[in-house]
């Protein structure tokens, strides 16, 4: 087996035994992405979070969150290639794990990212094919979604991440590129993912607010205290993997938007 070189989403060159045999992946997403590709033998670590498809998420190695990883056992699993992402994982322990793996790293704001992303991932394991076809059904399904984006016809929507800290995800998010991508406007004009106050919220206006079920499990039962903050605006808890993963899931994203009932 000879080493090739691959150039990471940071610009870094990244040597490894090609085709890879023993793959981490730290980003659920991602995982996801590489079971899609059809890497069930050469997968041998994962993240608790990376819950897709549930049945390898019960029979691989877990190594941890994604941002906070089990070196020791990362090290113990001996991987050739371990796979990442620039917001996701925290970047001492990428920074550790480069020292002694190849670590290719992922750093996604919008569709483009992330179908650059698939592409060059469909290269560094050997898919390509199976990864170009992906990419072309992404972008066509994407294109028809474009072509209907009256769903949210100038609608403006604050998204919420998170609790107890009020965080929202705003400009410069893949979520962001998702909501514009389905006709919506965010509703604060703030960069990446701010902390907001009720306060912010009732000047902000928004038409919709959407309760994201990831990385705060929101619920149904969480309705009520927004109604209160923000009695004038339709509030929904959706499906955060359909707005925030950018793998294979995204094959599901445009019929999720497109049924996203208003």
């Amino acid at each position: 087996m000879q080493n090739r070189t691959f150039t990471d989403q940071l610009n870094c060159e990244v040597s490894i035994p090609y085709p890879p045999a023993r793959i981490i992946s730290l980003v659920p997403s991602q995982t996801e992405l590489l079971f899609y590709l059809g890497l069930d033998e050469e997968i041998v670590g994962l993240t608790k979070f990376c819950i897709h498809p549930d049945d390898k998420f019960k029979t691989v190695t877990k190594v941890g969150g994604t941002k906070k990883l089990n070196l020791n056992l990362i090290r113990n699993l001996k991987p050739d290639l371990i796979i990442g992402n620039k917001e996701e994982n925290d970047r001492q322990q990428i920074e550790e794990l480069t020292k002694e793996f190849p670590v290719w790293m992922s750093d996604i704001y919008d569709l483009d990212d992330a179908i650059d992303m698939i592409s060059k991932v469909g290269s560094i394991v050997n898919r390509e094919k199976k990864a170009l076809k992906l990419v072309l059904t992404i972008k066509s399904d994407f294109d028809e979604l474009l072509k209907e984006n009256s769903l949210g016809a100038g609608l403006r929507v604050a998204y919420f991440i998170w609790k107890d800290p009020l965080i929202i995800a705003a400009q410069g998010t893949f979520i962001n590129d998702m909501l514009l991508r389905a006709g919506f406007e965010n509703a604060f004009v703030l960069h990446r993912y701010p902390q907001v106050s009720a306060q912010d919220i009732q000047i902000a206006k928004p038409d919709y607010i959407f309760l994201s079920s990831e990385p705060y499990p929101f619920r149904d039962k969480h309705i009520k205290e927004f109604e209160s903050i923000c009695p004038g605006a339709r509030i929904i808890v959706v499906d955060g993997e359909m707005f925030s993963w950018y793998g294979s899931r995204l094959l599901m994203t445009p019929d999720y938007l497109k049924n996203l009932r208003l």
